[in-house]
C-alpha cells in the first residue's frame, strides 16, 4: 500500500468518526419515517437445542463495591483453564446483552447496556471451551428468553479460534470466546446513513460491560478489534453483508 492510499484511508476513517450538525438538515428520510415495517428486535432461534440460563445472581456472592470493580478492571491474556460455571457465563451474557424489559408494542428492548435509539443491533455468538454443564462448541445467545442455543460442534476448535482471531494463540485457552455481530438493518431502519458510527460506540458499551462483569466475578477478558471477518462470519454462518462480526473477546478463569 503506497503512501497516497494510506493517507486516503486515514482521511476516510477520520471523516467517518465526525458528526456534522448540518447533516441533520439533509433531505434523508429513514425507513422508520417512511412507515416501513420494523425489523425484529432479536434473531429467532434456529433449532430446538436450547439451554435455559439462571438469573439467580445472588448465588455468585459478589462482595465488591463499584469502585473496586472499576479499579480491578484490566485486560487478561493468561487464563488458568479451570472451568467457568454456567451461572458465571449466564451473568456475563445478561450483563452484556440481557433484556430488562420491552418498550411499547415490541418497539424496543431495554437492556443492561445503552444503545442509540434503543436499537441494540448486536447478536452474541460464543465458542465454548470449558464451561460446566455445556459441551464444547458453537452457541448463540437468545436475550429475550435468556437462553443459549447450541449451534453445533467444532472440529479442531483451537485451529478455528486461532484463525478467527488472526493468530492470537493465547485466546485458545479461554473458557469462552464472545463474538458480537452487527445486524445492520436493525439500526439502519431508524437511522439509515447515520446508523454506523453510533453502532460502533454501542459496541464499546457492550465490551466495557463484559470487562466490568468479569472484574466483579474475578474472571478475565480482553476485547479484540483484530479478527478475520471472513472466518468469523463463516464460523457462525453469517452472510457478511446484512450481519457480520464487529467485535470479539476471549474470557475465562484466571489465577
Amino acid at each position: 500500500m503506497d503512501e497516497k492510499e494510506i493517507k486516503r484511508r486515514i482521511k476516510a476513517g477520520r471523516n467517518f468518526m465526525k458528526f456534522r450538525a448540518e447533516d441533520e438538515n439533509s433531505d434523508f428520510i429513514s425507513d422508520q419515517q417512511l412507515k416501513k415495517p420494523q425489523p425484529p428486535l432479536c434473531k429467532e432461534k434456529t433449532g430446538n437445542c436450547l439451554i435455559a440460563l439462571s438469573k439467580d445472581f445472588d448465588a455468585l456472592n459478589i462482595n465488591k463495591d463499584f469502585t473496586t470493580i472499576l479499579m480491578e478492571r484490566k485486560s487478561h491474556r493468561i487464563f488458568s483453564q479451570k472451568k467457568m460455571t454456567l451461572l458465571q457465563l449466564s451473568y456475563l451474557l445478561y450483563m452484556t446483552q440481557g433484556v430488562k424489559g420491552i418498550r411499547g408494542e415490541n418497539y424496543a428492548t431495554m437492556r443492561t447496556v445503552p444503545s442509540g435509539g434503543a436499537r441494540h443491533g448486536f447478536e452474541t455468538y460464543l465458542i465454548v471451551n470449558q464451561v460446566e454443564g455445556l459441551k464444547a462448541g458453537k452457541y448463540h445467545y437468545l436475550p429475550m428468553t435468556h437462553e443459549l442455543e447450541f449451534l453445533g460442534n467444532i472440529d479442531h476448535a483451537e485451529e478455528i479460534i486461532d484463525e478467527t482471531l488472526v493468530g492470537q494463540k493465547w485466546a485458545v485457552k479461554a473458557n469462552v470466546i464472545f463474538y458480537w455481530s452487527f445486524v445492520a438493518y436493525r439500526c439502519e431502519w431508524r437511522y439509515g446513513i447515520y446508523a454506523h458510527r453510533p453502532a460502533l460506540i454501542d459496541a464499546g458499551h457492550v465490551g466495557q460491560n463484559l470487562y466490568l462483569a468479569c472484574s466483579a466475578l474475578g474472571l478475565g477478558t480482553c476485547c479484540l478489534a483484530a479478527f478475520d471477518d471472513y472466518k468469523c462470519n463463516e464460523t457462525f454462518a453469517l452472510d457478511g453483508e446484512e450481519e457480520f462480526v464487529v467485535y470479539a473477546a476471549p474470557a475465562g478463569t484466571i489465577d
